[in-house]
């Protein structure tokens, strides 16, 4: 039981620093922006690595 609660509690974690990611980072397009937190939010696991495959290449560099 312990261990579930831990396993969760890391993907809660990793969900909420996916959001923040998505919130601090600038895209080419702002739908982009929006149409990712939707996804993750929506979608919280498949949405977080679908984020961290595709979406954050297509971030701008400063």
């Amino acid at each position: 039981m312990f261990f579930f609660i831990i396993i969760s509690l890391l993907l809660f974690a990793v969900w909420i620093w996916t959001l923040v990611d998505i919130i601090q980072s600038q895209f080419n397009d702002t739908n982009e922006k929006l149409l990712w937190i939707v996804l993750v939010i929506l979608l919280p696991f498949i949405g977080t690595i679908l984020y961290f495959t595709i979406g954050s290449k297509n971030k701008l560099t400063s």
